[in-house]
């Protein structure tokens, strides 16, 4: 046989192959289904919480299936992809609403629209493991179990739990920015439960902040919290810690709250620029007086300082300070120009002066603190004397009341003794003396007494002391 006719019966024997391949493979497709699903290879839900498995599923000829089936139900095997329907590992079953090891499972997607989505309520730290979906079509429509095992599909979803949730992640476009330029901060934190999403807060924010929070779903459907937050960067801006918080609730538990900062750096030219004096801008002659300019400006490190005396072109010194000693030649206006690359600033002026003797102080100090203590004391004295007045004044007064009532019982004494003389002077001026002859009154012994001896005259005296009063001395 020649070559021509060997090349030829090899080509039909090529093609022959080909063709018989062909028509087996087709005859395989049409008896074997194809299935696949797509869920996250892993989700982390957080102690007391809940997480959602998002998930979805494709079958081949879905839709007669579909419209041939009685009903459809979705099963959740935890550990194995062996399905058994006494298998103490299943964990949800829709047909035969079983649930076991959570206290709540529910599948919020719709089976019949191919989504599979699945929220686990109450997660507690056993429930970390694998997690296998199977679909069943009855009566005898699809039956299967979506194992990574028979491809390289994505058919099963890792649940990870954690007591304390991730730190969320917080985004600059720039956290080195120019004054008044716009300022953009972008905060994120997973949301393993839409159910009970979890809530952003941030913190030492500026004023002008404008801020808007929302749920986001990322391409493997899971969802986060995004807060974005926009400001115009002012220079008291700098070196400000802003902070994303994101507070998940929780039910075995208090709500937990986790937090990412960041420092923001602005750029500016010098601002609030002025100058201290050590000891005094009055000083005596001689004195060491020690200047110092200080002002804000970003970056600092770049700043520069000229300063300049009223009266003179030139700069009479660099640096953030200058000393010098006071004297009446160098007393004057000074101030102290602040710059950086982005600008600068001059301060305001201060005045350097030449106090007065010490002497001349001192007497001024003394005599005004004499004054003060002069006055001090006459509104002492003067209060005192006031005080003493006063009560002079009402014990005046009340001896005057003591003498009157004194005079009225000396009137009535006076008038008493008045009488009484006049009573004794009365009755002195009623005393008389007589004689009284008792010659003719004796009788007897007497009489012949008087006729031996001769004629005798016997005298009494009586004094009266009072009309009215009982003794009488005869």
């Amino acid at each position: 046989m020649s070559s021509s006719s060997q090349t030829l019966m090899a080509g039909i024997q090529i093609t022959s192959f080909i063709f018989i391949s062909s028509v087996l493979i087709h005859t395989c497709s049409a008896d074997v289904d194809i299935y696949s699903a797509v869920m996250p290879e892993t989700v982390t839900a957080l102690t007391g919480s809940c997480v959602q498995i998002p998930c979805t599923f494709n079958v081949s000829n879905f839709e007669d299936k579909r419209n041939e089936a009685k009903s459809i139900n979705g099963i959740w095997l935890k550990k194995t992809s062996k399905f058994a329907y006494d298998d103490s590992l299943i964990a949800f079953n829709s047909s035969k609403n079983i649930i076991r090891g959570f206290s709540d499972i529910q599948m919020t997607g719709n089976l019949s629209e191919r989504n599979c989505t699945t929220v686990f309520y109450n997660i507690m730290m056993n429930h970390s493991d694998l997690y296998y979906f199977r679909l069943e079509m009855e009566p005898n429509g699809f039956r299967a179990t979506f194992n990574p095992d028979t491809d390289n599909s994505r058919k099963t979803v890792r649940i990870t739990v954690k007591d304390s949730p991730q730190p969320p992640e917080l985004k600059s476009t720039d956290l080195e920015v120019m004054e008044n330029t716009t300022v953009n901060l972008s905060c994120s934190a997973e949301a393993p439960c839409p159910k009970q999403p979890p809530t952003i807060s941030w913190s030492n924010i500026p004023e002008s902040a404008h801020i808007t929070t929302q749920l986001q779903e990322k391409p493997d459907k899971t969802q986060s919290l995004f807060s974005n937050m926009t400001f115009k960067a002012s220079y008291m801006d700098h070196r400000k810690n802003i902070s994303c918080n994101v507070t998940y609730p929780r039910k075995t538990s208090k709500d937990s709250t986790v937090e990412t900062t960041v420092m923001l750096q602005v750029r500016f030219s010098p601002k609030e620029t002025h100058i201290t004096v050590n000891p005094s801008a009055s000083v005596s002659v001689n004195t060491n007086v020690t200047l110092t300019c200080k002002s804000k400006g970003s970056p600092s490190r770049e700043m520069n300082f000229t300063w300049y005396k009223r009266g003179q072109e030139m700069p009479i010194a660099q640096g953030k300070k200058t000393s010098l000693i006071v004297n009446h030649n160098n007393t004057g206006s000074y101030l102290c120009i602040a710059q950086n690359k982005h600008g600068k600033q001059s301060s305001a002026e201060i005045q350097l002066t030449v106090e007065e003797s010490g002497f001349s102080q001192r007497v001024i100090y003394g005599c005004t603190g004499g004054l003060l203590a002069f006055f001090l004391l006459s509104a002492v004295f003067f209060y005192c004397m006031r005080t003493k007045t006063s009560s002079q004044a009402h014990v005046i007064g009340r001896d005057q009341a003591t003498d009157k009532n004194s005079d009225m019982v000396a009137v009535y004494a006076n008038s008493s003794i008045a009488t009484s003389k006049k009573s004794e002077k009365k009755e002195t001026d009623d005393l008389h003396y007589g004689e009284i002859d008792f010659s003719k009154l004796q009788t007897g012994d007497m009489t012949r007494e008087h006729s031996n001896n001769g004629p005798q005259t016997e005298y009494a005296e009586i004094q009266v002391t009072g009309r009215n009063n009982k003794n009488q001395k005869c």
